[in-house]
Parts: structure tokens; C-alpha cells; sequence
């Protein structure tokens, strides 16, 4: 059984940093792609990074390029999220998502497991 896991959401203020975390079991992580979106209340779900199994190959939304970093941690079946420069914008549940292919995509669709969800909250 697949899961995904996510974890670090929580209340910033603007400007700040947090770490989101998502641990995956029951399949061979380091074979496929990763990616985070997120959903505001009352907003479509948006696209935010994903990364490839290589880890060399990323893809970030225009929003958040230059800001957040993706990453992944093969050995700890792990996928990262760095934010840096938290705006009250990024305010959102984010979720993590694994992709059954080796390239990174950003459509959700292409994405058939996810995880529940942490909440991410940055205050003006």
C-alpha cells in the first residue's frame, strides 16, 4: 500500500522560512518523479515544484521560483519543500504527490497518489 505523508506545515510570519517533509512507503521511491501543490480555500489546487528520480531535473510554478526549493533524500524515501521568503499568498494546504513515471510533470493529473495534506499559514 502506498503512502504519502506530509509534515513541518505551520504559522509564519511573512518573510519567514519553513521545511515541509513528505515520507513515502510500499513502492521504490527513488524510481519516481515527486511533486508538491497546494490549495487555498475557495481556489483551484495550483502546481508549486516537482523534482525527477534523478533529483536533477526540477520544475517550479513562476510564483514561487527563486523562493522555494525542491529536493529528495532517495536513501530516507523522503521529498523536501524549502520555503524561503513566505508571503501571506503562499497561506495554503500543500500536499505531496508521486508520479508513477521518472520526469517530473506539473499537472496533477499525471500524479495518481497523494498525501493528506499540511497546512502552511504565513501572516502579514
Amino acid at each position: 500500500q502506498v503512502q504519502l505523508v506530509e509534515s513541518g506545515g505551520g504559522l509564519v510570519q511573512a518573510g519567514g522560512s519553513l521545511r515541509l517533509s513528505c515520507a513515502t512507503s510500499g513502492l521504490t521511491f527513488s524510481y519516481y518523479a515527486m511533486a508538491w501543490f497546494r490549495q487555498s480555500p475557495g481556489k483551484e489546487r495550483e502546481f508549486v515544484a516537482a523534482i525527477g528520480a534523478s533529483a536533477s531535473n526540477t520544475v517550479y510554478a513562476a510564483s514561487v521560483k527563486g523562493r522555494f526549493t525542491i529536493s529528495r533524500d532517495n536513501g530516507k524515501n523522503t521529498v523536501y519543500l524549502q520555503m524561503n521568503s513566505l508571503k501571506p499568498e503562499d497561506t495554503a494546504v500543500y500536499c505531496c504527490a508521486l508520479h508513477q513515471a521518472p520526469v517530473p510533470t506539473p499537472v496533477q493529473y499525471d500524479y495518481p497518489y497523494w498525501g493528506q495534506g499540511t497546512q502552511v499559514t504565513v501572516s502579514s
